[in-house]
């Protein structure tokens, strides 16, 4: 009888476990397909209010706000409040405008959302541009930066910015930020602000009488505005055209433009459109204005039962005032007792308050000092790992070759543990965010697996690929954070295990629609991890004892990274390990593929042996050591090169002289690289352009390509990796070019 009581506990217990499982997983995807929902109305929402389809951007902006409310995911209304109040803002509706962000103040006012502050400063600092208020703008939007780092809000703020900057006649100010935008890499309104970005610089020389500067970007903006619709900057830009032209006397491409204006004004602003909009518009809100009075009157019905019940307290109340005084004078020594007690916890709180801004400050300082010391030593290290290079390459005795061997392992080892505490520091100052590319997973692996044979050899382990070839082929996420995470799991399986094997496994787990779940692990037959050592093993500088630190080497950052990196992808590192029978790391990851690629593209180029001779470049360098070691490396390969110290030299040289590409260093004195390319791009938008630097925590490599780069090594580079660029960059457009 026990035993069939038994039996039915475990049975209903069970029962009862995969009910809540199954609930888990159908709420978790309803989630998911809400906000795949939002994103697909916020992205609809920002293609036709580029397109100058405000009454279509309202009605996709309708269903997000609908859904969001539905939803009760405040967040996502705060957004819907803001994209709200910017499309009444070109209907010229500012008092709708200010309804709506003072409705998002509201709710950002009992939320924690720093992404959402930013864009209400943002919309603030249009108000005030608009009012005329340039500079608490610029202070404005300046506060806003300081709140997110998202890459579209940045770009957006960069061109207000530059818009302000224009109308208080800060010209130069106005260029740099205009000429960022051009070769921006914004996910979402990439084309679009580049075409803004070349109005503002049509505009600002037109107002400078640099008419030849202004045609060429009036241009540039309409055949872009053309091909994506952009009704509205085609009319601006057949506006500046008409009026450049006539400043240089050629009336009759003047005229053709002023006719494009008036079929233009037929088609653009019509009666039937501004009618739609203006319906649209009313709608939406007064649709807002209705069940905002709804709430209200149900407040007031709710009031009035209250007061009802108020009457009836009012008389048993007065029941109770006798007794209520009798436990006065008890009630007064407990609050003078209270009072001590609030005083001695202010005094806490404060004491607290100060020992938090104190951290708070060492943590700032921490990453400001590990920014520093982290450019300065890769400087050294550039010297230390291209000498030992150059060195092992001009036919050493055996002798010496060992000693080379052993400085370059030094050297490559202490750039290692810079690169590790560089990107956890990152990490924890959210200066990193996963992209979101295409990419071949397979591939992926595949070179981290080859990248790290040499050090399996050594240890005479195997490593072998379990690759699920259901996986799809095209696949979106960051192959680079990806390469990062395995390159760490690899590599710290393969220091553990010795005359053995390690196994990296990719298996799909599930796929809908464009949904995929993959479940990776990677399996050694090492050494392993007791219990114990398993519960500190991801903490920073953590290899599980000191023994096996002074045995194995190492810096115990490498699966701190890994569960950094992870986190981005909200994802979960887990260990399964037994103590002299090896270690499984695995993780499951969702991703989004693309059925609609074709399979056989390839999505990077495969690496080549190029032969580099012949080639003349202009190496822009400011130390000494670095001039010597790069010129060398450079003639190693048949590279010819002329040297510029400083920014200003680079741009004359460059402007002078004819080169077949230039290797620009980005931390000079005087004039950055930075503001060095951006120069030399006014006058040569062709020639290839490589960024050499000792990359920093605050260094932004999408700065460098916004300046007119074509790529980024970061020093100390591998030779190989440096003449793999070079051939890239500027030897295969300088083939193209010649067969052309």
């Amino acid at each position: 009888m026990r035993f069939f009581l038994l039996h039915n506990t475990i049975k209903r217990a069970l029962i009862l476990a995969t009910f809540m499982s199954i609930s888990a997983m159908v709420i978790a995807q309803e989630r998911t397909n809400q906000v795949s929902a939002l994103e697909t109305y916020f992205n609809e929402t920002i293609t036709y209010k580029n397109q100058n389809k405000i009454n279509l951007a309202l009605e996709s902006l309708d269903k997000a706000a609908s859904l969001a409310e539905e939803t009760e995911d405040e967040k996502a209304l705060v957004d819907c409040y803001h994209k709200f109040a910017l499309l009444y803002l070109e209907l010229d509706k500012r008092e709708t405008t200010i309804f709506y962000w003072d409705r998002a103040t509201v709710l950002l006012n009992e939320l924690e959302y720093p992404y959402g502050r930013a864009v209400h400063k943002y919309i603030e600092s249009i108000l005030l541009f608009d009012s005329g208020n340039n500079f608490q703008a610029i202070f404005m939007l300046n506060e806003s930066k300081q709140l997110s780092n998202d890459r579209n809000l940045l770009n957006n703020i960069l061109l207000l910015e530059a818009n302000i900057y224009l109308a208080i006649e800060k010209y130069d100010s106005a260029e740099l930020n205009f000429n960022s935008l051009i070769v921006n890499n914004d996910m979402f309104e990439k084309e679009f602000l580049m075409v803004k970005a070349h109005l503002g610089l049509a505009k600002l020389y037109l107002s400078t009488e640099d008419y030849d500067e202004s045609i060429k970007n009036g241009i540039s903006a309409l055949e872009v505005s053309e091909a994506n619709n952009f009704t509205k900057e085609v009319f601006e830009a057949n506006e500046i055209l008409g009026q450049a032209y006539e400043k240089r006397e050629k009336y009759d491409l003047s005229l053709v433009h002023n006719r494009n204006l008036l079929t233009l004004k037929d088609s653009i602003f019509t009666l039937e459109k501004v009618k739609a909009e203006a319906k649209t518009a009313d709608r939406i809100q007064f649709e807002f204005m209705a069940e905002e009075i709804k709430r209200q009157d149900d407040q007031i019905t709710e009031l009035n039962e209250s007061r009802n019940r108020s009457e009836i307290t009012a008389i048993l109340t007065s029941a109770f005032l006798t007794i209520i005084s009798l436990l006065a004078v008890s009630l007064f020594r407990n609050n003078q007792i209270k009072l001590k007690t609030n005083d001695l916890l202010q005094t806490k709180n404060r004491e607290l308050q100060t020992a938090r801004d104190a951290a708070v400050q060492a943590m700032e300082a921490k990453t400001n000092f590990l920014s520093t010391v982290s450019h300065e030593l890769r400087t050294p290290l550039y010297a230390v790992t291209g000498l030992a290079h150059l060195l092992l390459e001009e036919n050493p005795t055996d002798n010496q070759k060992e000693h080379l061997k052993s400085l370059k392992f030094s050297g490559d080892y202490l750039l290692n543990f810079i690169n590790d505490i560089l990107q956890i520091n990152k990490i924890d100052a959210d200066k990193l965010e996963p992209m979101n590319i295409e990419f071949n997973l397979k591939k992926v692996l595949a070179e981290v697996i080859n990248s790290l044979q040499q050090s399996a050899k050594e240890n005479n382990t195997k490593i072998v690929l379990d690759y699920d070839e259901k996986i799809p082929k095209n696949l979106m996420s960051d192959p680079l954070k990806l390469s990062q995470i395995f390159m760490n799991l690899v590599g710290n399986a393969i220091k553990f295990t010795k005359n053995g094997e390690v196994n990296v496994i990719a298996r799909l787990q599930k796929k809908e629609e464009d949904d995929v779940t993959l479940y990776f692990e990677v399996m050694d037959n090492g050494i392993g991890i007791s219990n114990e050592q398993q519960q500190n093993i991801f903490d920073s500088f953590e290899q599980g004892s000191i023994q096996i630190n002074r045995e194995y080497g190492g810096t115990g950052l490498g699966l701190t990274i890994v569960k950094s990196l992870l986190g981005l992808f909200e994802s979960k590192i887990q260990l399964k390990s037994t103590l002299g029978q090896g270690s499984s790391f695995f993780f499951e990851l969702d991703l989004k593929c693309k059925d609609s690629v074709v399979d056989d593209i390839a999505f990077e180029m495969p690496e080549k042996d190029y032969d580099l001779n012949g080639l003349h470049v202009l190496v822009v360098e400011d130390n000494k050591i670095n001039q010597v070691i790069t010129k060398k490396m450079l003639n190693k390969k048949g590279v010819s090169c002329e040297i510029a110290s400083n920014g200003n030299t680079a741009v004359e040289m460059a402007n002078s002289s004819q080169y077949d590409g230039i290797l620009m260093d980005i931390h000079m004195p005087g004039i950055s690289g930075v503001e060095a390319t951006i120069q030399i791009r006014k006058f040569d938008t062709v020639i290839p352009i490589i960024a050499l630097t000792a990359i920093s925590l605050d260094d932004s490599l999408e700065s460098f390509f916004a300046a007119g780069c074509n790529d980024v090594v970061t020093k100390p580079f591998k030779p190989e990796v440096f003449y793999q660029k070079i051939g890239e960059n500027i030897l295969e457009p300088k083939l193209k070019k010649s067969l052309t």
